[in-house]
């Protein structure tokens, strides 16, 4: 990837998609925009983009990677036993518990006193719509929005934010560039997950019966995912190519699952994510 640039002014924003563990490449880019000193008015993430934009927030340089990598190795916090035991693929007492409170401890005063605007993605269950929350003084409740937004359909139990029965911010809104330039935020970079050229089947998805019955709108939205995460990506590349946005996605298929468990392949992809960040070139306006 030669190099680009972005020119930073106030209408500057920052989307960051999921993906599960696949977010490590976004953990490279945000450590690499960590150490050049670089901050946007506006950071939006989705699921695994919400869990490391909070470390990007508090300006916790490192921290995203040493829990998705480093303590990967260590906890062994994923996998179908936590599935089994307690209803959760992930365990996430100790992610949303433990790490945040005595493990790798979250600055929330740091977070509280910045000047910048960071929404998280969450998909309200009755609805099936994507919701977007800011909060910065309520630490209980950030921890609730982003256990929302991480929250996958099938595999994780619903979560609830304000009372509201919440699931993975990717099911409503995979990669909210629109909700980011409806704000005035047109001037963005957009952080990918996936290699350039990458689609799902555009097809509906079949939800099992058993899954959601109480939650038709839900249902729709999940059978829908794949068909709008296409139309997403669609989106992103035609505002890449009129130069309005500059993308920066994984140069080669991703051998990383959303589930992965082999650290050696998820710092490759970290470091890759690093590597391809710090070819931008940032300049204010």
């Amino acid at each position: 990837m030669s190099d680009r640039m972005v020119v930073m002014n106030e209408r500057s924003g920052l989307i960051l998609e999921g993906g599960g563990m696949r977010g490590v490449f976004t953990c490279g880019v945000l450590d690499a925009l960590m150490d050049r000193g670089i901050r946007f008015p506006y950071t939006i993430g989705v699921s695994a983009g919400a869990c490391n934009g909070l470390s990007y927030m508090s300006e916790q340089r490192g921290r995203a990677k040493y829990s998705n990598i480093d303590l990967l190795d260590t906890y062994h916090y994923i996998g179908f036993k936590h599935l089994l035991l307690k209803g959760n693929i992930m365990d996430f007492d100790l992610l949303f518990n433990k790490f945040p409170n005595e493990i790798i401890p979250y600055d929330y005063a740091r977070y509280a006193s910045t000047t910048e605007r960071f929404e998280m993605v969450t998909t309200d269950c009755v609805t099936g719509r994507a919701c977007y929350f800011d909060e910065k003084s309520d630490p209980k409740r950030i921890i609730d929005i982003v256990r929302a937004s991480s929250s996958l359909p099938f595999v994780c139990p619903m979560a609830e934010v304000d009372g509201r029965k919440m699931l993975d911010g990717g099911i409503g809104d995979s990669i909210p560039l629109r909700r980011a330039e409806a704000l005035g935020y047109d001037n963005c970079v957009v952080v990918l997950t996936r290699n350039r050229g990458y689609r799902k089947p555009d097809k509906r998805s079949c939800v099992p019966p058993l899954f959601y019955r109480r939650y038709p709108a839900l249902r729709e939205a999940i059978s829908m995912r794949n068909v709008e995460y296409n139309k997403q990506i669609a989106y992103v590349e035609e505002r890449e190519a009129q130069g309005a946005v500059v993308v920066i996605r994984p140069e080669r298929a991703l051998e990383v699952k959303r589930m992965e468990r082999d650290t050696s392949k998820l710092l490759a992809l970290y470091e890759e994510g690093y590597e391809l960040a710090s070819k931008v070139v940032f300049v204010s306006k």
